[in-house]
């Protein structure tokens, strides 16, 4: 009895010698002519043409597959490339935000040489009940407690705290803060309040002074912390009642806190 496998063995080894004699005889110049060439190639056609589809078939699966390796690779590639040049771009765009800040603030020194220092904001209070920031100047720089702190646009506040390389400001806005101010076109005095929100208030102005709605307020220089003139803010709300003897008017800060990143100290 002969075994299986070798059964199978001498059945492939078959099938294939007969394709290899069915392409032979179909590749002369001229067809079969005898009955048995043309009843053998009857039979084995069907087997010819099975093993091709297979092979076209097995091609275009590996085609589709190679391709889909060369397509995924190259969409990581893409992504890559994307992101580098986005990264490249907003770096750009904040470059030229810098540059913008950095330009107003030489003009806004070129005035006064040698008379500020820029620092940088490094922190900012977290909690409701306190306005400060932490900039990264301190006594090394020549920076002192009480320094007035500025910007191009105007007051920020002044330094409550101060040590070597760091120095904690507290902004006008705070409930703490005060600046003796007046306003800017008919000198009417008062005193600008910070509140812990982003509006002030113009304090102890009498009720018979004639303050209107989008005038400037700026620092009288009477408190010898801020330098005179300085912008503060701009008059939003205007409320007179005849009980009182002061006038309840809020101010808008000509600094917005919320997006401020370098300031300047004024060195005494």
């Amino acid at each position: 009895m002969f075994s299986r496998k070798l059964i199978i063995f001498v059945g492939l080894a078959l099938f294939i010698a007969i394709n290899f004699i069915a392409m032979t005889m179909s590749n002369k110049d001229t067809l079969p002519t005898s009955g048995i060439e043309r009843l053998f190639i009857s039979i084995t056609s069907p087997f010819q043409m099975a093993v091709t589809k297979t092979i076209h078939f097995t091609r275009n699966i590996w085609d589709t597959y190679f391709m889909s390796i060369v397509a995924v690779k190259e969409n990581i590639e893409l992504k890559k490339q994307l992101g580098e040049t986005v990264e490249i771009r907003n770096r750009y765009e904040e470059l030229e935000l810098e540059n913008i800040r950095l330009k107003k603030f030489v003009n806004f020194t070129s005035t006064k040489p040698n008379t500020y220092v820029a620092a940088q904001i490094i922190a900012r209070d977290p909690s409701p009940w306190f306005k400060t920031i932490m900039i990264d100047k301190g006594t090394k720089d020549g920076l002192v407690k009480g320094s007035p702190v500025l910007v191009p646009e105007g007051i920020v506040g002044q330094i409550i705290k101060v040590a070597k390389n760091y120095s904690r400001v507290l902004l006008i806005t705070d409930r703490n803060s005060a600046v003796d101010s007046l306003v800017q076109n008919s000198r009417v005095r008062g005193m600008v309040k910070g509140n812990n929100e982003d509006n002030c208030s113009f304090v102890y102005t009498l009720r018979k002074e004639e303050v209107k709605e989008g005038e400037m307020i700026i620092s009288s220089g009477l408190d010898q912390v801020f330098p005179k003139g300085m912008k503060i803010g701009k008059i939003i709300k205007v409320t007179k009642i005849h009980s009182q003897l002061f006038q309840d008017i809020t101010l808008e800060t000509s600094v917005d806190f919320n997006k401020i990143e370098e300031v300047l100290v004024f060195k005494k």
